[in-house]
C-alpha cells in the first residue's frame, strides 16, 4: 500500500505538471517560427555585402562630387574670363571708334591744311605775277629810279617791302601747311592701325574665352551625368541593402520572439511545477502570483512616437530635454549666425533625450549617447536603434532609425526635425540599441 500511494502521488504530480493546476490559465501559445543560425548568418552576410557596396559607391560619389565641384569652380573662372574678354573687346571697340573719329577729324584738318596750301600757292602766284607786271622785284634798283618824286619813291619802297614780306609769309605758310598735313595724316593712320590691332586682339581673346567656357561647361555636364548615374546606382544598392536588413531584422525578430516564447514557457513550466509541488504538499496555491512580463522592446514604439511628435520643430543648437523643446544656446559660430539662441527647438542629441525619456536618461552629447547602450553592426540595425555619424575627430550627429531605410533627426541649424533616408556617408559602423 505505501508503494501504491507513492506511485499515485508521482502520477498526480505528473498530471499537475502536464495539465496545470485548475484555473491557472498559464498555458503557453504555440511556438513561433525559429529561423536557423545558417539562415540568419546568410542574411547578415548578404546585408554586409550590400553595406560594403553602398560604402564603395558612397566613396565614388564623394570623389565624383568633389570633381564636379572643381569643374564648377573652373566653369565660374572661365565665365569670369569670358566677362573680362567681353569688357576688353568693348573697350577696344570704343577705342577703335574713337580712333576712327580722330582719323576723320585729322582728315578734315588735313583737307583744311591742303586748302591753306592751295591758298598759299595762289598768293605766291599772285605776288609773282604782280612783280612781273610791275617789272620789279623786291630790292630792284629800277623800282626806285622810276619814282617821280622823293615822296613817291618812299611810298614805293614801303610798298615793295610789304610785298616782299607777304611773299615770305606765303612761303612760310605753304611749308607749315604741308608739314601739318603730313603730321595729321600720319597720326590718323597710326591711331587707326593701333585701334584695329587692339580690336583684333580683343576679339581673339573673346573667342578663346568662349571656347574655353564651352569646354568647361561640357566637362561639367558630362561629370554631372556621371554623378546622376552614380546616385542612381547607389540608390538601387541602398534599396537592396534595406531589403537585406529588413530580412535580417525579420529573421532576428522571429528568433527573438521564439526566445521570448521559450522564456515565457519556462516561467510557466516553473510556475506549474511550483503550484503542483504546493498542491501535493497541501500548501495550496499562493495568491497574487506575478504575471509574465511583456516582450522585450515593447516600449520602442512609444519612443518613436515621441520623436515623431516633434516633426517640424526648429533645430536649435543645445536645445531639448526630457520634457520637450527648449531655447538653444550660443556656440560662437554657425548656430549664432542662424540665431539658434533665439529659437525653441531641439538639436540632434536633445531630440534623442526627449524620445527616450520614458526609458532612460541620456547625456546631451551624441558621443556619450553612442556608448550608452548595446552596439550592434549596421547590418543588424532595427527599428528604434540610434545611428551615429563621425570620424577621427569624434561623433557629431545622431538620429533614430525607423526601419525601411528611414530615420528621424534634428539635422542642423536652419532646418527642422524631419524624417529622411539614412545617409551612409560618414556613418559609424555600429548602431546603439537602448531597448530590446
Amino acid at each position: 500500500m505505501p508503494g501504491v500511494r507513492r506511485g499515485l502521488s508521482v502520477s498526480t504530480l505528473t498530471l499537475v505538471i502536464l495539465f496545470g493546476a485548475g484555473g491557472t490559465g498559464l498555458a503557453a501559445p504555440p511556438p513561433p517560427p525559429n529561423p536557423s543560425d545558417s539562415e540568419i548568418q546568410a542574411g547578415k552576410a548578404d546585408a554586409n555585402a550590400k553595406a560594403g557596396e553602398v560604402g564603395r559607391l558612397t566613396n565614388q560619389l564623394a570623389q565624383a562630387e568633389q570633381k564636379l565641384s572643381q569643374l564648377q569652380d573652373d566653369v565660374e573662372l572661365k565665365q569670369e574670363q569670358a566677362n573680362k574678354a567681353l569688357v576688353d573687346l568693348q573697350t577696344a571697340q570704343d577705342a577703335a571708334a574713337q580712333a576712327e573719329n580722330d582719323a576723320k577729324a585729322a582728315r578734315t584738318e588735313a583737307d583744311a591744311a591742303a586748302a591753306a596750301i592751295e591758298k598759299a600757292r595762289g598768293d605766291l602766284k599772285t605776288f609773282a605775277a604782280a612783280s612781273f607786271q610791275q617789272g620789279s622785284t623786291v630790292g630792284s634798283l629800277s623800282a626806285y629810279l622810276s619814282a617821280d618824286s622823293p615822296k613817291d619813291m618812299l611810298a614805293r619802297a614801303q610798298l615793295l617791302d610789304a610785298v616782299g614780306g607777304d611773299r615770305l609769309n606765303a612761303l612760310d605758310r605753304l611749308q607749315q601747311a604741308q608739314t601739318e598735313k603730313s603730321n595729321k595724316d600720319a597720326a590718323a593712320r597710326k591711331a587707326a592701325e593701333i585701334a584695329q590691332q587692339k580690336q583684333d586682339a580683343a576679339r581673339q581673346a573673346k573667342n578663346s574665352a568662349d571656347v574655353a567656357q564651352t569646354a568647361a561647361v561640357r566637362a561639367q555636364d558630362s561629370q554631372a551625368a556621371q554623378n546622376t548615374q552614380l546616385e542612381q546606382n547607389k540608390s538601387d544598392v541602398e534599396q537592396q541593402l534595406y531589403a537585406a536588413q529588413e530580412k535580417v531584422s525579420g529573421l532576428q525578430g522571429q528568433r527573438q520572439r521564439y526566445q521570448d516564447w521559450l522564456a515565457q514557457k519556462q516561467r510557466e513550466d516553473e510556475e506549474r511545477a511550483r503550484q503542483a509541488a504546493l498542491a501535493s504538499s497541501g500548501g495550496g496555491r499562493p495568491s497574487g502570483g506575478a504575471a509574465p512580463s511583456g516582450p522585450a522592446g515593447s516600449s520602442i514604439e512609444a519612443v518613436i512616437a515621441r520623436a515623431l511628435s516633434k516633426l517640424g520643430m526648429p533645430y536649435a543648437w543645445g536645445g531639448g530635454n526630457a520634457s520637450g523643446a527648449t531655447r538653444g544656446i550660443r556656440d560662437g559660430g554657425v548656430a549664432d549666425r542662424y540665431g539658434d539662441y533665439n529659437k525653441i527647438g531641439f538639436d540632434c542629441s536633445g531630440l534623442m533625450i526627449f524620445a527616450f525619456a520614458g526609458v532612460r536618461s541620456l547625456p546631451h552629447y551624441s558621443g556619450y549617447q553612442y556608448s550608452s547602450g548595446r552596439q550592434v553592426p549596421l547590418s543588424q540595425m532595427r527599428r528604434g536603434d540610434l545611428l551615429f555619424w563621425g570620424g577621427p575627430g569624434g561623433i557629431h550627429h545622431v538620429a533614430l532609425y525607423l526601419g525601411g531605410g528611414q530615420m528621424v533627426e534634428a539635422p542642423q541649424s536652419g532646418l527642422r526635425v524631419r524624417v529622411a533616408p539614412v545617409r551612409y556617408g560618414g556613418i559609424m559602423p555600429y548602431a546603439t540599441r537602448l531597448v530590446g
